[in-house]
């Protein structure tokens, strides 16, 4: 009896066993089934795909670190381009992505129907990271609400109003450059470059003195620096905020933001406004801006511009201050410093345009007594040009997402978007374009004479992005990257020095537009 029991129980076991084995098999082949079928969306819509492989789609290369951001979707524009389509499709792992080539779509999806391709699609979570709370990240109504209120920040004449800053900064450049010239020691530009900005920011942003050029170790420097160098396991994190959805990353409590940064910004923020409250402090910096959306609702105007006073009178909170100032200087002093660093790299390179551009400075600045001001800058054309093709040969950034909100039927098409897709605009296979720039990787500033440019079509030069989203802080870069070029150039002679691996190959670790390695410049007194 005992022997026929364990039997019949030991019959039920196998056969749970075999249906619990059978349920997952299955199960799992379901799930190949769907992820296969996933990565034939475009090709089920009727728009050309590149290709994926099987869970990486066409982000394997970056994921696995072999290839930057910037390198991938070069290389799959190049392919999409080959194949004369205005548009095509490619997978972030499984997520399809709409890839428009066609610049007329593109200024559809940019301008002509913003209202539908507002958002980025990027990651934020209130609660939980707060400094991703800024304005890049923001979508909808409170997107449309924060970027009306902070317009006023940036116009010409706040730019005007920070520039001793920049002035005062730039002294501190050309006294530290000194020093290595006196030592004859090669100078890593970029890390030189990213104190440069991090002070400007960081007076302008905080009203705070952060020291970089005299203390390279200063706090300011360092939390700068985490905010770019990431942890694998926050490189993974930002990849999952891209494919998994934010309800789901809320769900699990995924911060992006490392602690110790977001400690970090949010006691200098919090110190600082309590400072500038009880004494009633004042001074000429974004962080005072801010102060007057906290208090008032809305920036004072000194440009003549529209001022939107805001119905619902909402101020900006704590948080929400930490976070434009986060922003702001995240964003102010790494893109800034990476093109001032490509750009120097380049004259270093082209000995001509150099000289050509020395000559421009000293010429403009003796019209201007010799004093580096707000309108000499300005004054400068030619380096206008040497920055413009500087960011169309290195963009910052070299992509730019945007969030389908509607199915939308793209312009001259046949082909519908579905709600919820995301789109990606690929500005750097459209500045190496040969049929917009030939010979794209020559570094040619004359590209950007006023007749070359009115000879190109729109949209083909997207380093800040465009329309209603365009980068709302292009004045304030722009400003800190002609002073500091102007700056180098009008008193130093450079070369490019052997420790720099040629040609530059972009870093795979960054989702910025940034060397591998360093760059190392000979710098010689004029």
């Amino acid at each position: 009896m005992l022997q026929q029991l364990s039997h019949f129980i030991n019959t039920i076991e196998t056969e749970s066993m075999a249906l619990l084995l059978y349920i997952i098999v299955t199960l799992v082949a379901l799930m190949i089934f769907y992820l296969k079928r996933q990565q034939t969306y475009w090709t089920r819509k009727g728009v050309q795909q590149i290709n994926p492989q099987f869970l990486f789609g066409n982000f394997k290369d970056f994921a696995v670190r072999k290839q930057s951001f910037g390198d991938l979707f070069l290389k799959l524009y190049k392919e999409l381009k080959k194949r004369d389509v205005k548009h095509g499709g490619v997978y972030v792992f499984t997520r399809p992505t709409y890839v428009p080539l066609d610049l007329d779509i593109i200024k559809a999806i940019m301008v002509k129907d913003f209202d539908i391709f507002m958002n980025h699609g990027t990651y934020f979570n209130e609660k939980q990271d707060p400094l991703t709370m800024h304005l890049f990240n923001l979508e909808g109504s409170k997107w449309k609400s924060l970027r009306a209120k902070l317009s006023p920040t940036f116009t010409s004449g706040k730019m005007k109003m920070m520039y001793q800053t920049f002035v005062k900064c730039a002294t501190e450049l050309n006294d530290m450059l000194s020093e290595y010239c006196e030592k004859l020691e090669p100078v890593e530009i970029k890390e030189v470059l990213a104190r440069f900005t991090t002070d400007i920011i960081g007076s302008c942003a905080f009203g705070l003195e952060c020291n970089c050029m005299k203390q390279p170790n200063s706090e300011f420097r360092k939390y700068g620096k985490r905010i770019f160098h990431r942890t694998h396991k926050e490189n993974l994190y930002q990849i999952l905020s891209i494919v998994v959805p934010k309800s789901v990353l809320s769900i699990l409590g995924i911060k992006i933001t490392p602690p110790e940064v977001e400690n970090f910004f949010i006691k200098i923020v919090r110190e600082t406004v309590e400072y500038r409250e009880t004494n009633k402090v004042a001074r000429p910096d974004f962080l005072q801006l801010l102060l007057q959306l906290r208090q008032q609702g809305y920036v004072s105007n000194d440009d003549n511009i529209e001022i939107q006073k805001e119905t619902d009178q909402t101020h900006l909170s704590m948080p929400d201050l930490a976070a434009q100032c986060f922003v702001f200087f995240a964003a102010g002093y790494e893109t800034s410093s990476t093109t001032m660093t490509f750009a120097l790299y380049e004259l270093a390179q082209n000995q001509q345009i150099q000289e050509k551009l020395r000559e421009e400075i000293g010429e403009v600045l003796r019209k201007h007594k010799n004093k580096m001001t707000y309108e000499a800058v300005m004054d400068m054309h030619y380096l206008d040009r040497v920055i413009q093709e500087a960011l169309r040969k290195y963009p910052p950034v070299p992509g730019t997402i945007r969030k389908c909100l509607q199915d939308y039927k793209v312009p001259g098409t046949h082909t519908i978007i579905d709600k919820g897709t995301n789109v990606h605009i690929p500005i750097f296979g459209i500045h190496m374009d040969p049929d917009y720039y030939p010979n794209p990787t020559n570094f040619d500033p004359d590209r950007f004479t006023e007749e070359n440019k009115s000879a190109r079509p729109a949209f083909t030069w997207l380093p800040f992005g465009e329309g209603p989203r365009i980068c709302i802080g292009l004045r304030f870069g722009l400003l800190q990257s002609k002073v500091g070029i102007a700056t180098v150039i009008k008193n130093f002679k450079l070369s490019v020095n052997e420790k720099t691996v040629t040609p530059l190959v972009m870093d795979p670790d960054s989702f910025i537009s940034s060397a591998k390695g360093s760059v190392w410049l000979n710098m010689t007194k004029v």
